[in-house]
């Protein structure tokens, strides 16, 4: 079978010949910045879209063949491409399926890397399917949930998946991953840190129930959902639906739902992880912030063992960062702290402000914040 690809790049034609099933495009190189939501970046020097395993196997066969380097790219909501673009191939994942199998309250539902991930969300809340509805509204596609782990109001996508299809681009082979295999840890996977780079994600199973009750653990969703149903909101199809809309509209007055209409949009979603802390660095936080003359108390959540997870929002407000700051052709969201905005400018002007916000974090309270976007060099 031919592969629906598309390659962008004057290669030489013999060599080309030897991947005969790839199909030539001729427009010129594809601009990077229009494949992803922040909108930054140069050009690929070639580029693939692929539709199905094989696709992507002939693809990485092609660039080994001809020593190109690599990037794989899904919906673009979590990737920053450099101003200078990439230098080699960049193979788009649009591995596309829905399925759903199961008798009784559980149900697996499996779909392709290449789907939309709110597409998705939308399409089991309408089949009355409990267990990501409080993940709405994320932008990227179904293959990127496992490997960070996303996360929202209270919910991570490793609590419900049941099974990771991929591809190892060592062996070739396509492989399986257990839930407990997968390594799920906040905003982390063994596909983000472990096995970086090793696995190209094909599709994911989700364990979800039918007709059950809405993820509702995050202080601010609990708070929407009392204030519109009390303590009537229940289970069920028509329950996990009220869940979803209230946390698109959170999501969305965040500017937190890609909107070509919101500049504040134009972003990766939130920029930095939210640190958790040992039991000591967080003294330590409290110190520093006492010495800094600061009121209050420092807002935490529960990690793992006996760590503390800090907003990473309010050290960068209490770093003097305020909701609006610019930074050249970038900024800081003017309706969310952890967001950073391309304001038309370029992918250094948003770098240049992200070090600034983590030297002057480090500095002033010893926490060192982690972005959450990759940034491809």
């Amino acid at each position: 079978m031919m592969l629906l690809c598309f390659i962008e790049n004057n290669i030489d034609f013999f060599a080309f010949f030897k991947y005969s099933f790839f199909i030539m495009k001729t427009q010129g190189k594809i601009k990077l910045a229009n494949l992803t939501t922040i909108k930054l970046g140069g050009e690929a020097n070639q580029f693939v879209e692929c539709i199905s395993s094989k696709d992507i196997l002939d693809a990485l066969k092609y660039a080994k063949e001809n020593n190109l380097k690599i990037w794989i790219l899904g919906g673009g909501s979590n990737t920053i491409f450099p101003d200078k673009g990439f230098n080699g191939l960049v193979i788009k994942v649009k591995l596309k399926g829905m399925e759903f199998k199961g008798s009784g309250d559980s149900v697996i539902a499996t779909a392709g890397a290449g789907e939309n991930w709110d597409e998705f969300v939308s399409f089991c809340t309408r089949k009355g399917l409990a267990g990501i509805e409080a993940l709405s509204g994320i932008p990227g596609n179904v293959g990127a949930a496992p490997i960070q782990n996303i996360g929202a109001y209270g919910a991570e996508v490793g609590d419900t998946i049941s099974c990771v299809k991929a591809i190892d681009r060592e062996t070739l082979e396509e492989v399986e991953f257990a839930n407990d295999e997968c390594m799920f840890k906040y905003r982390n996977s063994r596909f983000k840190k472990a096995d970086k780079d090793r696995y190209i994600i094909i599709s994911v199973e989700f364990r979800l129930i039918k007709e059950g009750v809405p993820i509702i653990r995050y202080p601010q969703l609990q708070k929407q959902v009392a204030e519109k149903f009390g303590d009537e909101l229940g289970s069920g199809g028509e329950a996990i639906r009220a869940v979803r809309e209230i946390v698109l509209k959170l999501r969305k007055n965040k500017s937190m739902v890609v909107d070509n209409d919101d500049p504040n949009s134009q972003s990766c979603g939130s920029f930095f992880t939210n640190p958790i802390l040992s039991h000591d660095e967080f003294r330590l936080l409290e110190q520093k912030f006492r010495a800094a003359d600061g009121e209050g108390e420092i807002p935490t959540f529960p990690a793992e063992d006996e760590d503390v997870k800090v907003p990473a929002a309010w050290l960068i407000e209490q770093a003097g960062f305020e909701k609006g700051f610019k930074h050249k052709g970038a900024g800081i969201s003017e309706k969310h702290t952890l967001a950073l905005v391309n304001y038309g400018g370029k992918t250094s002007d948003i770098l240049e402000l992200a070090d600034l916000i983590q030297n002057k974090v480090l500095q002033k309270f010893g926490v060192e914040l982690e972005k959450e976007p990759v940034v491809v060099e």
